[in-house]
């Protein structure tokens, strides 16, 4: 017997703007620019969507890689964010992820949750072995480091000391993200922040722990690597598993926050 699931749309997207990496093409940064990481862009489809990362350097692979700096770290996370918010199903397989309307320029609210849910997704794959990972979200003091960290650029970002740079780039005056003071997180942000102080502080407390390590290599750390070299799921280690899993639950929150905000503002339609 046939059961009916759900009610699909479908649409066509506007020819005149296009979809999201045209968008994301106004934020582009020159060639010459320093930068902290690479985005890595897909064709925007839920269906490619699992390709989409943050990375340190450019890959080999044929897709998109946009770097990053203090003037589009925030448009960059808002891509990532916008392209994991909800679940690839074979009923949304392929839909499109559009070029949005200017709402989200104004929402610092959801620019800040957008940048909270990249700093923790398992998409931030940035390695501190790779090169400087400019990604640690908390200061030396919050995490009882025993030196200082190689940089200490997001958190200079997040408390409004690194202003965007005058640019000769694609991006206008009024297409740049302005960062002029602290960036103030609500409450589902706040949680993801505060899990994730639990879990760097328990990884800082072990001995001989990689003082600059990234997300990545916490996971790494606890979760090690099968005979294939891919990294096993799961951990051993019962206070870890504790606090990686309550990170992961208040990011789920936090995505719930973000979800309304991505059909608002056009990234996509229902």
């Amino acid at each position: 017997d046939s059961k009916k699931l759900e009610r699909k749309s479908f649409y066509s997207y506007n020819a005149e703007k296009g979809r999201i990496n045209d968008w994301l093409d106004l934020f582009k940064i020159s060639k010459d620019k320093e930068y902290i990481g690479v985005l890595v862009a897909d064709a925007p489809d839920f269906q490619n969507s699992s390709f989409v990362s943050i990375q340190n350097e450019k890959g080999t692979r044929n897709g998109k890689y946009f770097s990053i700096n203090q003037n589009n770290l925030i448009p960059a996370t808002v891509y990532l964010t916008t392209r994991y918010a909800f679940e690839h199903t074979w009923i949304n397989h392929n839909d499109q992820f559009l070029y949005p309307n200017d709402g989200w320029k104004n929402d610092v609210e959801f620019q800040n949750n957008c940048l909270a849910y990249t700093l923790f997704h398992g998409k931030n794959n940035i390695k501190s072995d790779v090169g400087t990972n400019h990604w640690i979200p908390f200061t030396e003091t919050q995490v009882n480091a025993r030196e200082r960290f190689e940089s200490n650029f997001m958190t200079d970002f997040m408390t409004g000391k690194l202003k965007p740079e005058e640019s000769g780039d694609l991006m206008t005056d009024l297409e740049i993200v302005q960062t002029p003071q602290k960036l103030e997180f609500g409450i589902e942000a706040r949680a993801v922040f505060e899990a994730g102080l639990e879990l760097w502080r328990y990884y800082h407390s072990l001995p001989g722990c990689n003082v600059n390590a990234s997300l990545y290599d916490i996971r790494e750390h606890f979760q090690g690597r099968n005979s294939l070299g891919r990294m096993n799921n799961k951990s051993e280690d019962v206070i870890y598993t504790k606090l990686l899993t309550k990170l992961r639950d208040n990011l789920k929150l936090l995505t719930l926050k973000i979800q309304p905000k991505v059909y608002e503002y056009g990234f996509l339609k229902r």
